[in-house]
């Protein structure tokens, strides 16, 4: 019994390290996909990392928004981190940057491990993950589920932008996928046919093949713009400056509108604050307040949380709007001291202002808030159309009621831009503004229906690229409604929206995607055909052999082992480590025969 014991015992405990180790390879497995989907994902978002780092909701929030703001803990949470770092870096971090850093760092890790895996599988060896490996795949897989849990909860548009990717990346997706695929067939087969179990070489080539002919088959349900017929693609969409150049000048001042012009915009865009100040003055600001792109933490301390539309002409004259825009090493932190005077909220947004000469940083510092009058004036003389929102001044504001009117006449009356050169955006007494100047182009925020589309007089759709679609692109063409989308700045989605049909796009970067000369990826249906075509005929044509070779290698290694037994008396044992052990059986049987003699005479001794 206690031989028996000791014989069992390294048995269980070779069974539970094999589960051991299987359990590891299915983590290394899992966190190998979740990896691979958090940095595509974040990967593709890099249109509005931007946004990300600093949203308007983060940029100008009391403690008392804070206690009341409708989100969810994990949003509270970014909340509260993004607060800290202000109160102690003076500035927002790069979270987008930082993300796609670990992102990347642990999808190298983790890829690592899993080529190693592979080639030992191939080889036919077993897997003994280190328990230092093991704490680091369960690290991965854990940071990645809380990433991909988070930007769920923040930023779930992001992936619609993921699945307008897949519409670009397909083609190139698939190639690869089914190139992977197919390299995983050597070692698969290996296994297959080397286990003595049915139903696991059943389950092991079956879920492996239903794998590779679902992927076989994904070039029959891919839909991408990008692949027509030659002599089909339009014109490239027109490129509107979203707030003049931002990477290349501090946003909507007169400086970054001048650069976007250099850059060849055809139309620059104020994006959605056009405030009415205490003069009746109307002036460009993106946010709710000044905090983020002024110093008006410094010059006016206990009114720096106060609405931009509360304060006077003169008084916004006074602000530096252009050095928030460069970065430490460029001057700013010669000027103000983020502890003591506090500094705007966000510096070098986009990490461009390096590339700026002295000149051109002297300039950038010099910028003021700009008027709505000197930006129409700048569209007129270049020529270029405008397109902005118009937000309605606070309760106890003296233009309150007149805020519409007020603009009007600062295009009518003080800048010398044509009514046809205006997109008007805001649908406020839209009617009125219609009758009053027929010649603005009416522009629709929203998707309405065609009927109430034509009956409101729009001639222009400006919608978030997210709502992309052939489809409603052609649909609203048809009855000349053009489209905008905002905002476009990767190139790969400037070449998705040429696809598509789309006339013009907002955009952070006209000095990028001016020098795009053909959308990045355009194929006629033939060539794609062609493309997923051969690649799946040679896939399978790999993994046939592969296959076969396995089959075969086993069957002759079968028989050689029983040809061996009947020769010589030995026995060979094939095990999964392709070490072959070998056992005299004639000795084996000599010692049986010798102990049972033995075991004889010391009972008739005994006796």
């Amino acid at each position: 019994q206690r031989s028996s014991k000791r014989r069992v015992a390294p048995c269980v405990r070779s069974v539970c390290v094999r589960q051991l180790e299987g359990a590891a390879f299915a983590g290394l497995t899992s966190a190998f996909c979740l990896t691979l989907v958090l940095l595509y994902f974040w990967g593709q978002a890099e249109n509005d990392y931007n946004d990300f780092d600093c949203p308007e909701g983060r940029r100008s929030i009391t403690v008392s928004r804070f206690l009341t703001l409708p989100v969810s803990p994990v949003g509270l949470l970014s909340l509260w981190l993004g607060r800290f770092l202000f109160g102690n870096l003076g500035f927002w971090f790069p979270w987008s940057v930082v993300l796609l850093v670990l992102a990347a760092g642990f999808f190298i890790y983790v890829t690592v491990l899993m080529l190693l895996a592979v080639c030992l599988l191939a080889e036919g060896q077993k897997l003994q993950l280190h328990w230092s490996h093991k704490v680091g795949i369960l690290v991965s897989f854990i940071f990645s589920v809380v990433a991909i849990s988070m930007l769920s909860d923040l930023w779930a548009k992001e992936w619609m932008t993921l699945l307008l990717s897949f519409q670009v990346t397909a083609p190139y997706l698939h190639v690869g996928g089914v190139s992977l695929m197919t390299s995983l067939a050597w070692p698969v087969a290996l296994h297959t046919f080397r286990t003595r179990s049915r139903v696991r070489r059943g389950l092991m080539m079956g879920v492996y093949l239903t794998a590779l002919m679902g992927l076989y088959m994904v070039p029959l349900g891919l839909y991408s713009p990008c692949i027509k017929e030659k002599g089909t693609l339009g014109p490239a969409p027109a490129l509107i400056g979203h707030r003049g150049a931002p990477m290349l000048a501090p946003e909507n001042t007169l400086m970054s509108f001048e650069k976007a012009v250099e850059a060849g915009s055809d139309g620059l865009e104020a994006d959605v604050t056009i405030r009415l100040d205490l003069d009746g003055v109307p002036f460009l600001m993106h946010d709710h307040t000044l905090q983020r792109t002024t110093n008006v933490q410094q010059v006016f301390p206990s009114r720096a949380d106060s609405p931009a539309a509360m304060f006077s002409w003169s008084q916004l004259q006074r602000l530096d709007a252009g050095t928030w825009f460069l970065s430490a090493e460029n001057g700013f932190a010669g000027q103000y001291s983020c502890q003591t005077d506090g500094c705007p909220l966000q510096l070098d947004p986009f990490g461009t202002a390096a590339s700026l000469g002295a000149e051109q940083r002297q300039r950038a510092r010099e910028q003021s808030v700009c008027s709505l009058q000197a930006f129409l004036q700048l569209a007129a003389h270049t020529n270029r159309v405008v397109i902005f929102d118009l937000y309605r001044p606070p309760t106890g504001h003296p233009y309150r009621d007149i805020w519409v009117q007020r603009t009007l006449e600062v295009i009518h009356n003080q800048s010398s831009i044509h009514s046809s050169q205006v997109l008007w955006l805001p649908s406020h007494l839209r009617a009125l503004v219609q009758e009053s100047d027929p010649e603005l182009q009416q522009t629709s925020g929203s998707r309405l229906p065609l009927e109430e589309l034509q009956s409101n007089h729009i001639v222009k759709l400006n919608l978030h690229y997210s709502s992309m679609s052939t489809e409603l692109i052609r649909e609203h063409a048809a009855v000349n409604i053009t489209t905008n989308l905002y905002v476009i700045s990767q190139p790969w989605l400037y070449s998705l929206a040429w696809c598509s049909g789309v006339h013009s796009v907002s955009t952070d970067a006209p000095q990028l995607l001016r020098t795009l000369r053909s959308p990045l990826v355009l194929m006629s249906p033939e060539e794609y055909n062609l493309m997923w075509i051969l690649t799946d005929v040679l896939s399978f044509v790999l993994v046939f052999v592969f296959f076969c070779f396995h089959w075969w290698r086993e069957r002759e290694l079968a028989l050689c082992s029983d040809k061996g037994t009947l020769d010589s008396g030995f026995k060979f044992k094939t095990e999964m480590s392709d070490i072959w052990s070998v056992s005299n059986s004639k000795s084996q049987n000599g010692a049986d025969g010798q102990n049972s003699s033995n075991a004889r005479a010391l009972a008739a001794e005994r006796s």
